[in-house]
């Protein structure tokens, strides 16, 4: 009987061997992102082009880009694209990501009531401006989520001279980009913000700019594969050809063009194949 059996079981073997040899690989792709690029509506635009391209089905998570790279640390996505260049470079070097590769920027901008409390549109810097809401008092919401924005205001602080944690005025919403410019909306408060996440949001909000074009204020976007070496469950095909498409002519030819009819201006510009410098 068993002899008989012998030949079947083999054959049964086989077939599984030669199904898992030639099981497809997963099309479902984690992307980690800042809320930046989702409250933008950039994500609206680029994502179902790449699916449509690729085959490849995306879930994004729209988190902070430091809760985007915790994510990364752990294995829990597969792509990244963040805006928080310090925390992005020791990801890379402690070997939780690879590929980190140039996409695109805009800027921050300081925006706050119209009325200007704290007088920072005359402010030389953002600098100067920090120092004077700080010395004024004037109500200040950060986000507060260890996000690229919050990074780069605790830079802002720190350049003012100034530790705002534990002051009254200072309030930490821990949200993201577009729930915190209504937070400040609502309360009449001074927040940094991305421009795209603003202007895309500005109908409505009764924020006004009040400090930009500063050097300090430059917000930089990069795309970082998660590393399969470390993290072998991580979908690297999908991971390579999402970061691959972010590069390419066809998605930076439409993030040159992204939020023009709409705003007048785009709310990101391209950077693919340049120096971080």
């Amino acid at each position: 009987m068993l002899k008989r059996l012998a030949p079947a079981i083999a054959w049964i073997v086989l077939a599984i061997g030669t199904m898992a040899i030639a099981a497809p690989p997963p099309k479902d792709i984690i992307l980690a992102t800042t809320t930046s690029t989702q409250d933008s509506g950039l994500l609206d635009l680029l994502v179902p082009r790449f699916e449509k391209k690729t085959g490849y089905q995306v879930k994004t998570i729209a988190v902070g880009s430091g809760q985007a790279m915790a994510m990364g640390q752990k294995g829990e996505a597969d792509v990244l694209l963040v805006h928080s260049p310090d925390a992005e470079k020791k990801f890379v070097t402690e070997a939780f990501g690879i590929n980190r590769r140039l996409v695109m920027h805009n800027d921050f901008i300081v925006v706050g009531p119209p009325q200007d409390p704290a007088g920072i549109k005359v402010a030389k810097s953002a600098f100067e401006a920090f120092l004077k809401i700080a010395g004024n008092g004037s109500l200040f919401v950060s986000r507060g989520d260890n996000s690229g924005t919050h990074a780069q205001e605790k830079k802002l602080w720190k350049g003012a001279g100034q530790n705002p944690e534990g002051q009254k005025w200072y309030q930490q919403t821990g949200l993201g980009m577009g729930q915190t410019l209504g937070v400040a909306a609502e309360k009449k408060a001074y927040v940094l913000a991305d421009r795209g996440t603003y202007l895309a949001l500005k109908k409505g909000l009764g924020l006004a700019i009040l400090c930009e074009g500063d050097a300090a204020l430059l917000n930089v976007y990069h795309v970082i594969e998660v590393n399969p070496a470390k993290f072998p469950k991580v979908n690297a095909a999908g991971a390579k050809a999402f970061a691959d498409f972010m590069v390419s002519k066809e998605a930076q030819d439409l993030i040159t063009t992204f939020g023009v009819e709409k705003f007048g201006s785009p709310l990101f510009f391209p950077d693919a194949g340049k120096k971080d410098e």
